[in-house]
């Protein structure tokens, strides 16, 4: 397949099949689960809890592969980059991201580790724990970088669960270059405060030196800056980026240009699973944002994008994003 005239976004992240299964509280911590975290687990791991979760739905997941899902559901051109192995959950994953109009020019990986899967238990409040076993995704680099895909897309999206590899690490830096020299736009998700614990620096360095976007919740941006409130997390980014859109779950979100500041409300919905939240947010903003729209439609966009995967079980969107948005 040859690489598309034009993308709206590509994204670049983990390649990861998720399975999600319902839990209590009392599972969670009889398996040593910190609720609501994402815990980066090894192979004997993820067989013990897999074997103890109750029956499960398997879907491609992977933070930016849902953002690509929902933003192609709004009608984006997409692309996606990340690392899958030549096994039956790559091919799943590879079918799944090409079924929504992605271009997913990654070779897959061969004779190494397995397809990344991600073990999610749903808790009754639709709090979600989730358990990654990253196999393949580690081995993504510079050389799976498509220069071509990069230099044609709006935006280039950057997961920050990916940052934990060093040579992904190499590769976000690459390519922000890549996006920059052609005159395009770079984002980045921080995905997860424990994430940015463990990369504080590297990310604050690449948030002010490389990034045009950032995408956080209020406990990631936060972390981020080292502040205890978050309208001081608010002020330090407006200095690093030329957009931040940061959201705080019911409160709504808060966009962030310049020396504007406007104040998102939250979609009213019922919760029942707030797995792909923040990755249904950042691709109804950046829909709408490569589309020219202002700060406070994009806004609006990802909140009832947001609105609608939290809304039923798993993180790909089931209702019509178009109707709902009025598109």
């Amino acid at each position: 397949m040859a690489t598309p005239l034009s993308l709206d976004i590509l994204g670049i992240g983990n390649a990861i099949v998720d399975v999600l299964a319902r839990a209590d509280d009392a599972f969670l911590a009889a398996q040593g689960m910190t609720k609501g975290a994402m815990a980066l687990i090894d192979t004997e791991r993820a067989e013990r809890i897999y074997a103890a979760m109750a029956p499960g739905v398997e879907n491609s997941g992977g933070s930016v592969a849902n953002s690509c899902a929902v933003a192609a559901a709004l009608g984006a051109k997409v692309g996606y980059l990340g690392k899958v192995a030549d096994d039956p959950l790559g091919a799943v994953f590879r079918h799944d991201i090409t079924a929504i109009g992605a271009h997913f020019p990654t070779a897959p990986l061969v004779g190494g580790a397995p397809t990344a899967r991600c073990l999610i238990l749903v808790t009754p409040d639709g709090q979600r724990t989730m358990n990654t076993f990253l196999g393949a995704c580690v081995t993504f680099g510079e050389q799976d970088l498509d220069q071509d895909a990069i230099a044609a897309a709006k935006v280039t999206y950057l997961e920050g669960y990916l940052f934990d590899p060093p040579a992904a690490q190499a590769a976000f830096h690459r390519a922000a270059r890549i996006a920059r020299a052609a005159g395009r736009r770079v984002a980045i998700s921080l995905s997860d405060p424990f994430c940015v614990g463990r990369h504080r620096a590297a990310f604050r360095d690449f948030v002010r030196n490389e990034a045009d976007i950032l995408f956080a919740n209020e406990h990631e941006v936060t972390a981020l800056y080292e502040v205890a409130s978050f309208e001081e997390a608010v002020e330090l980014a407006a200095k690093d980026v030329s957009f931040a859109a940061l959201t705080r779950s019911e409160k709504g979100s808060v966009v962030v240009e310049s020396d504007k500041r406007v104040a998102v409300a939250a979609q009213p919905t019922k919760l029942v699973d707030s797995t792909g939240a923040g990755d249904a947010y950042a691709a109804g903003f950046l829909a709408a944002l490569t589309r020219g729209k202002p700060v406070e439609e994009c806004g609006r966009w990802g909140s009832i994008a947001a609105a609608e995967v939290i809304s039923h079980f798993g993180a790909r969107p089931q209702a019509d994003l178009k109707a709902l948005i009025g598109i």
